[in-house]
């Protein structure tokens, strides 16, 4: 079933709804017994997000729409002098973490067969949605920015979608998408939105899963997990990944890895709205950022992430346009190519080292979302030699 955040209606999962009745957001919840299998039995599964299958979406074999998502490696790396990990989640397949969300919203979507999605996007998502609609042969239309990267307009045309680039900024974008949907009078078109489909994040929950399987061979569990965060499905899809695996008694310890969400300065609601010590997030008026990825002034989950944050003991942060071009070229020169939005976490982890946040035997791990050849553009731009 799903129900809606804000006032609890409840609604069977094959609903044809992006949203509440009363505006809220749609929230999954299972009805049967979830759960990961043991290491034991993971080891002769498929290296993607589907060798969690108990713990995903009740789906039918015929309906999973698969390019091989997830199982991203996890790498060390000298941050400062000190060492990190990164999981590097752009290597997933249409470059960005999206797909693990993708995945999960398209076969829900063609269960319930559905044959023509729209969705608005900074790019990633576009791109990722577009693939795996390509794949289940759905028709699919996105919404973008009329200034999105080049490179991401490309991929997107590539698998098949049609573009719709819109002036303005990012929510701008958002409500002509959602006003073509309800213009849509046979109602023939679905609104398959990374930021309010529920079924998006339930795939997000496998960074989260991932991350125990993998870090159960060293027998280290990070202290401190650091995401980029716009509309917040890599922090949300985390969270409550790791707060499941608390629940079914597979951490092994008494709390959470503390979260950190990272924004960039220009444009951080959520960062704004934690300084002031409130629980849910105001809109602002954001500045340009080369963050684009995360650039969203009005997150639709912003009290959740919120949360996700304080609950785990962690906290949200902002990062100047500055220290995110400087921690980009750093990455690169380690041999880790982002793009600018994944440089986010880079520049908070130089910040909270420098300022001994994290410290003596801290594990830290950050999570790289989008890969940098989509942003060629903006590494010719901050003079890259």
């Amino acid at each position: 079933m799903i129900f809606c955040a804000r006032c609890g209606s409840r609604y069977p999962a094959d609903a044809r709804i992006w949203r509440c009745s009363c505006r809220g957001e749609l929230e999954y919840r299972s009805q049967g017994k979830d759960g990961i299998p043991p290491p034991e039995s993971l080891a002769l599964r498929a290296h993607s997000i589907w060798r969690y299958r108990e713990a995903l979406p009740h789906l039918e074999d015929k309906s999973i729409v698969t390019l091989g998502e997830g199982f991203t490696p996890i790498i060390t790396a000298n941050c400062h002098g000190f060492p990190v990990w990164f999981k590097l989640d752009f290597l997933c397949p249409t470059g960005s973490y999206k797909d693990r969300g993708s995945s999960v919203m398209i076969s829900h979507l063609k269960q319930m067969g559905i044959k023509s999605v729209v969705e608005d996007s900074s790019g990633n998502a576009g791109a990722s949605v577009a693939a795996y609609a390509g794949r289940a042969g759905m028709q699919c239309t996105i919404f973008v920015p009329s200034d999105t990267s080049p490179a991401k307009l490309t991929q997107i045309r590539a698998y098949g979608a049609t573009i719709k680039a819109i002036s303005g900024t990012r929510q701008d974008v958002a409500e002509a998408c959602q006003e073509a949907v309800e213009e849509d009078s046979n109602g023939q078109t679905f609104y398959a939105s990374h930021n309010w489909n529920p079924f998006f994040l339930e795939g997000m929950k496998t960074l989260a899963y991932e991350i125990l399987e993998q870090c159960e061979r060293s027998r280290l569990m990070p202290d401190w997990v650091i995401v980029p965060a716009g509309y917040g499905s890599v922090a949300l899809g985390a969270y409550r990944g790791f707060v499941n695996l608390m629940n079914w008694g597979r951490l092994g310890r008494l709390r959470l890895p503390r979260l950190v969400v990272v924004q960039a300065e220009n444009c951080a609601p959520v960062y704004q709205a934690y300084l002031r010590g409130e629980t849910r997030v105001s809109p602002v008026r954001g500045t340009k950022t080369v963050a684009e990825g995360i650039a969203c002034s009005n997150p639709i989950r912003g009290a959740q992430i919120l949360n996700a944050a304080r609950d785990s003991g962690g906290f949200v942060m902002a990062v100047t346009e500055d220290e995110i071009n400087l921690a980009a070229l750093e990455l690169a020169k380690d041999g880790i190519f982002v793009e600018p939005t994944s440089a986010v976490v880079g520049a908070a982890l130089g910040r909270l080292i420098g300022g001994g946040i994290i410290e003596g035997n801290d594990v830290a791990l950050g999570i790289l979302t989008g890969i940098g050849l989509k942003a060629g553009y903006y590494y010719d731009s901050i003079h890259l030699r």
